[in-house]
């Protein structure tokens, strides 16, 4: 009963109310064969495992949406010892425990549904840890897990998972520098949720924000501004609120309207956010960075960069982390300060090649360019550009493909229905 009042206070985002709850019921799931020894010393252990799989996926999931990357690393670890467990030849079937007293009964998810919410959850802290192929991989291997399940039963919450799924993904491929691939998922993402009225009544805001985010990477400006428009209009999620004006923020900035910006600025204000994130506070503080140093107020951006970093360092925010000292090396290199600028695109540059983000890696080999011509160092510099040259080349071509593609028209869809993709 307390996990099940957990679960809905963590679906209303009430986290002050869960966190309590999930430190009280953790000793009661310790104690449980001891507790209810009289059931057998298998079942009791059985019932434990369960209960301690939804446990975990709940703590999982609270620090999931509290932005806290870092701290879920320990219990993501042993929530996946857990499904080996349970999922291993010699573990009774979810028949055989169901045979015990009605009241004895706790089967929360069959065990084949848990082994790919693990998967989701899994490829939920990769995404926001910033290690993109490990997402790749485990969206791979639920999806393929959720195309067996589908042959037996078609359940509503495969559905849902799969959805989820194809949503990370699109995020992990704009990161990669792989627009085509994106569209493409946008386009398949589009199709799942058409064939599910009640599926896209839920997900339709989170549609428009992946629509806006691949019309930024594209820079289609008006699109991707109205998308997330949206997405502001059609979500009633505070965290989703968040992401969408961050990134209209972003939007503003590029196309230098800074009424506009201004306009936005309570909404993502790092001291007033509507959202409980951890990570998305200290991307609010990246916001503001980057628009200090359109403004080249240098000290003030380096001020807000510095808490990015912070914020970044303490929760494994890689990708907040390669952005805010690549933006900082810019600065440096502004202010004619060689060596600070080479100490800050050094670790940027290598972050961004282990996430790998493209666009951060394309940013860096520029500057260290620059970094190498100031120094009277051809060889380097030679080698900079044509990193650089690489880096271009290679995201040119994508953003080429990715336009000849039918999938690419759904960034002008706001209402009614979907475009025809064949």
């Amino acid at each position: 009963f307390v996990l099940s009042k957990t679960m809905l206070f963590l679906c209303e985002r009430r986290f002050q109310e869960a966190n309590p709850l999930l430190q009280q019921i953790s000793p009661d799931i310790e104690n449980w064969v001891v507790s209810y020894q009289h059931l057998g010393q298998a079942v009791a252990g059985q019932q434990k495992e369960y209960l301690q799989m939804f446990y975990l996926v709940l703590q999982v999931c609270y620090y999931l949406m509290v932005g806290q990357v870092k701290s879920v690393k320990a219990v993501l670890k042993q929530l996946q010892q857990s499904i080996q467990t349970i999922t291993a030849p010699d573990w009774p079937v979810d028949a055989d425990l169901s045979r015990s007293r009605e009241a004895d009964q706790f089967i929360w998810m069959p065990r084949e549904h848990l082994c790919v919410l693990v998967y989701l959850v899994t490829v939920m802290h990769s995404m926001q840890a910033g290690f993109m192929e490990k997402a790749e991989r485990y969206t791979d291997k639920a999806i393929v897990q959720i195309s067996k399940l589908k042959t037996h039963t078609d359940s509503p919450i495969l559905s849902t998972f799969h959805v989820m799924l194809v949503e990370h993904m699109i995020q992990c491929r704009l990161v990669m520098g792989n627009k085509t691939k994106a569209v493409s998922e946008l386009g398949i993402l589009t199709k799942l949720l058409s064939s599910n009225s009640l599926l896209l009544s839920r997900h339709r805001a989170q549609l428009h924000t992946l629509l806006g985010l691949y019309a930024m990477s594209m820079n289609c400006m008006e699109a991707a501004e109205s998308q997330l428009n949206a997405a502001l209009r059609t979500s009633k999620e505070r965290e989703l609120w968040t992401f969408a004006n961050l990134n209209l923020a972003i939007v503003y900035l590029r196309q230098s309207r800074n009424s506009d910006f201004m306009a936005l600025l309570d909404r993502i204000s790092p001291d007033q956010l509507p959202s409980s994130s951890h990570c998305m506070k200290a991307a609010a503080y990246y916001i503001h960075g980057l628009q200090a140093f359109f403004s080249s107020q240098y000290g003030e951006s380096k001020r807000y960069l510095r808490e990015t970093l912070k914020m970044a360092n303490a929760e494994d925010l890689n990708r907040l982390t390669s952005c805010s000292l690549v933006l900082l090396g810019h600065i440096f290199l502004s202010l004619g300060n060689a060596k600070e600028s080479m100490n800050m695109v050094t670790p940027a540059m290598q972050l961004a090649s282990k996430i790998p983000d493209v666009h951060v890696q394309l940013w860096a080999s520029a500057i260290l360019k620059d970094l190498y011509r100031m120094q009277g160092d051809p060889t380097r510099e030679q080698e900079g550009q044509a990193m650089h040259t690489n880096y271009s080349q290679t995201l040119l071509k994508d953003h080429f493909a990715a336009t000849q593609l039918q999938e690419h028209q759904l960034i002008n869809w706001t209402d009614g229905n979907f475009p025809q993709i064949n």
